[in-house]
């Protein structure tokens, strides 16, 4: 059992009307000149954008917009909110949006307040010191940005993706209507469990198997997430099960289900080199990857993949034979991606085969050109990432 530090400090307000207190939350956390954060034409087709902005204006917060936040969030457009707020003095940061947006407001509050090149804070050559108090109105349940550390970002130059985690970035508050989540369309909506669902599994699959309260809150997300969105694609409009779903984006993220044990993250670092080269998404993206990584690695832990198999894939416990046991909830969870929409391989991802040299290539860049590992339940090196690069290609 690891010793842990628990900080969860963002105030979340849930249900049918939450977005009514915005304008309230705002100045309750000393924003007083707003950069309302959002994607693509969604938040303006569904009216929510307008009904923020709106909002916003009657409780005499000033604002301005910047919309444009594409999945896997561009590092350019994180330059011209950074650009934006400094000459509008916005002091306060509200993403209108999923995982994409808020990752990208985060990114724009630290570089508003840091001197240098922001993209040096995600490559690890700086630490920043303050940053702008970011907020969230969530349509999209995925990332669980809303509630965690952590934010990704893209670069063009070099399609290359990072992640950066700090405890100052927790959002202040996040907003959560299900409602706003009925229009998802169902591969988004699998694509985003898939992710939730990761995030829980990337703490799940350890080597520490003695903090069992977390054990078991994490196989209560799983399994719970499993029956809802089965049943969201068969009813978009299951305000229930949508609010399961809602709930469990940011349950899975926000550390909860990680205190105690050692975090793992393989599979997402392996992945980030997918959607970075070709610009997949995301929760599609890791269900491709996982497969390979859970054969590649299940020896280190058997006895933890067997009670995945069990506890939350329903498998019959072989007591005879263990390794087979774990190798059906593997199998298992690739008949549930298939079930929701998701591939299980890289050609299924991105329809056609990977070849040799853009493996090579994900291989150099995840590996920082051969300098680093990633993972915890088995240490990954290069030779390691590309191994399970080519069990994946499918």
């Amino acid at each position: 059992m690891k010793d842990f530090n628990y900080y969860a400090p963002t105030e979340v307000v849930f249900g049918e009307q939450a977005e009514e207190q915005v304008t309230a939350l705002v100045k309750k956390y000393g924003g007083t000149k707003v950069l309302v954060h959002y994607g693509g034409q969604s938040a303006v087709r569904s009216g929510l954008l307008d009904k923020i902005c709106g909002l916003l204006k009657e409780g005499g917060v000033d604002y301005v917009t910047l919309g444009g936040v594409v999945p896997n969030p561009r590092l350019s457009l994180a330059q011209k909110g950074i650009e934006l707020c400094r000459k509008e003095g916005v002091d306060f940061i509200l993403a209108v949006g999923g995982g994409s947006v808020i990752d990208s407001s985060k990114c724009i509050a630290y570089g508003v307040c840091f001197e240098g090149d922001v993209w040096d804070i995600y490559l690890g050559k700086a630490e920043p010191q303050t940053m702008l108090p970011v907020a969230s109105v969530l349509t999209i349940p995925a990332a669980g940005s809303e509630m965690s550390e952590a934010s990704v970002i893209t670069n063009e130059d070099g399609d290359v993706k990072l992640g950066y985690s700090n405890n100052m970035s927790r959002p202040k508050f996040a907003i959560m209507n299900p409602k706003r989540t009925f229009t998802l369309p169902p591969y988004q909506t699998a694509a985003g469990v898939t992710d939730m669902m990761m995030h829980t599994m990337e703490r799940y699959f350890t080597k520490d198997d003695d903090m069992d309260l977390t054990t078991d809150l994490a196989e209560a997300v799983l399994r719970r997430m499993k029956t809802a969105v089965f049943e969201v694609l068969k009813n978009p409009e299951d305000y229930r099960n949508r609010a399961q779903i809602m709930w469990g984006g940011s349950v899975a993220h926000w550390g909860l289900t990680g205190c105690g044990v050692a975090d793992d993250w393989a599979t997402h670092q392996l992945e980030h080199e997918l959607s970075g080269m070709f610009d997949v998404t995301h929760g599609a993206g890791l269900a491709a990857i996982w497969p390979s990584w859970a054969r590649y690695v299940m020896h280190e832990n058997l006895s933890r993949f067997v009670r995945f198999a069990v506890n939350v894939m329903d498998v019959p416990n072989d007591f005879t034979d263990p390794e087979g046991t774990a190798q059906k909830g593997i199998e298992a969870m690739e008949r549930f991606y298939h079930a929701i929409g998701m591939p299980i391989n890289i050609k299924e991802l991105i329809g056609r085969d990977i070849t040799d040299a853009e493996i090579k290539e994900m291989t150099r860049k995840c590996s920082r050109d051969y300098t680093a590992t990633c993972g915890a339940l088995k240490v990954l090196k290069a030779e390691d990432m590309e191994a399970i690069y080519q069990m994946a290609r499918g």
